[in-house]
Order: structure tokens, then sequence, then C-alpha cells
């Protein structure tokens, strides 16, 4: 067991065995349980398809088995994690990436092959679907944090700067998505830049709940569920983050506040989205749950 039996690592250990996926598992196993990579890396790979891009459900609200950008992107978060994130493996990603890109070489949210398929219907097909700095942001972060280089990069990069530097209004996701490009892009002084002008825009707009404890005054985004809000620790995840900067420090102490209390009696934390489906709720509450303590240790919280 992880720390105490009634420590916030512990009861998450429970809820993580009760219900989680057997990747999850691994995930949590290898940051909290000094479980070893090799075993996360053997169980995501069930999820690459033939093509070099993942399915079957890896992001749960996306199901069956054709490859999608999002479920790529996850994949690169949880290779990202545990420092595998190169590779033969990877090289086939961005092959897959290349493939699917739009004309001006970003990514769709959702690419048409999805068609026929359970889907959330917050995420619609569509027969020629438009870049998207959504999809494309945290890929292309993540790829830069890593210094993998591949020839998709340099149209995609050119589109993620593009596309953050115009932002006149937003949403949160799309905050996140530029949030995760502009951590990892290598040049710091415009990625610098670009974040400041981008945390302005979240305060002025209100994409951001400063005071959890007064959330429910404050509208959600058009399309969001009804409560779905966006706080500062879900764009500051670490004290790296350029994110960080937007928040001062009694901001970012309520913010994990309020995450550190979100725990469910079960152990595990809450989704925020829409649920529309038993199953996917189930299996995306470990992959919060796992994010969630990640960032209460990154900000140095006692979670044992």
């Amino acid at each position: 067991m992880a720390g105490s039996g009634t420590s916030p690592l512990a009861r998450a250990e429970q809820f993580v065995w009760l219900t989680a996926r057997v990747l999850e598992q691994r995930h949590f196993a290898y940051h909290f349980l000094e479980g070893g990579a090799d075993a996360v890396e053997t169980a995501l790979a069930p999820y690459q398809g033939e093509d070099g891009g993942y399915g079957y459900a890896l992001e749960p609200d996306l199901r069956g088995p054709v490859s999608q950008p999002l479920h790529v992107a996850h994949a690169l978060r949880v290779l990202d994690s545990i420092g595998r994130c190169e590779g033969p493996r990877v090289e086939r990603m961005c092959r897959y990436l290349s493939d699917v890109s739009t004309k001006e070489g970003a990514l769709p949210a959702v690419h048409p092959s999805l068609r026929g398929y359970p889907a959330a219907p917050f995420v619609p097909v569509v027969d020629d679907p438009p870049g998207d700095l959504l999809a494309t942001g945290p890929v292309v972060g993540l790829l830069h944090r890593n210094e993998v280089w591949h020839a998709w990069l340099f149209r995609a990069t050119d589109f993620c700067w593009a596309a953050v530097e115009a932002l006149e209004e937003s949403h949160p996701y799309e905050v996140q998505a530029a949030v995760a490009f502009l951590d990892g892009v290598p040049d710091r002084t415009r990625a610098e830049a670009a974040a400041d002008r981008l945390g302005r825009l979240v305060r002025e707009q209100r994409l951001v709940v400063l005071d959890p404890a007064r959330a429910g005054e404050q509208p959600v985004a058009a399309g969001y569920a009804p409560g779905e809000h966006h706080f500062a620790h879900d764009y500051a995840r670490t004290p790296g983050s350029l994110a960080r900067r937007w928040f001062s420090d009694e901001e970012m102490s309520r913010s994990l506040d309020f995450l550190a209390a979100a725990q469910r009696e079960d152990g595990g934390w809450p989704i925020r989205w829409r649920e529309w489906a038993p199953g996917t709720a189930l299996e995306s509450r470990p992959v919060v749950t796992i994010e969630a303590l990640l960032t209460l240790r990154a900000y140095g919280r006692v979670i044992r």
C-alpha cells in the first residue's frame, strides 16, 4: 500500500485497483509504487494500430478501433510521463499524424474514420474537418519537449504559432492545448510573450474560476456541461508551466486546496465534463485521479 491507509494516495490506490484499466494500473504503479516503465509501455501497446496511430478507446470518449489524433495525444502524454517518448514507436506515430493532417499541416480534432463508431456527442464527426489547435497543440508541444524531430512538425508548429497568436476569444480546453504547445516549443522568448497575452485573455474572459468557493456564480463556456469549470491548476499542471505566472500564490493555493478536497469517498477524483455513457466515465476517472495526484505532488502537497 502507498502511504497510510487513510492518506489521499492510499485511498486513490484502492480506487485504481478497483476500477482502472490495466494501463492506468501500471501508470499509477510507475508513479507511486516504484513500478517499471516497461510495464506501462506493454500496457499501452495494444491500443496502437497498424497505421501507427492509437485507437480502441484509449481516450474513453472516442470508441471503436480506428486511430484518432486525440488518442495519439493521450499516448504521447503517457510516454512523456514515463520518459519513453522516443524511438521507432514515436516515428510511426509521426507518420500517422502526417497522413491524417489537413492541408495546412494540422490535426483535426476528429478524423472522419470515426464515423459509425460510438463517440461523445460533443465530438461531432464531419467529412472535411479543419485543423484544430485543440488536437495539434498538445501533440506538437510534447514532441518538441522530447526533442523529437520529424518533417511533419515544421508545418504543424507554424500552424500552432499562428493559431495561438491569433486567439481573441477561446474556451478552456483550447487554452489548455495552447499551454501544452507553449510549454514545449523551443522558442522560449516567443512562448513567454504568447503565454503572457493568453493569460490576460483567460482572466479577462473569465475562463478560470479564481475562487472555487464561488464557482457557482461563474458561467461555463458555451457547449460545456453544467459545472464544467476550469481552475488555476487545470492550466498550470506543474509549477514550471508558463501558465503558473497567470496566478498569484494565493489563487494557486486556493485552487490546489479545491483539487485536494475534490477526492471522493471512493478514493478517486470526479470528471467534470458531460457523462454520456457509464463506461466512459468509469474509464476516465482513474486517468483524472492520476493527474490530480501528480499535480498535487508537483506543488509539494502531502499525498502520502
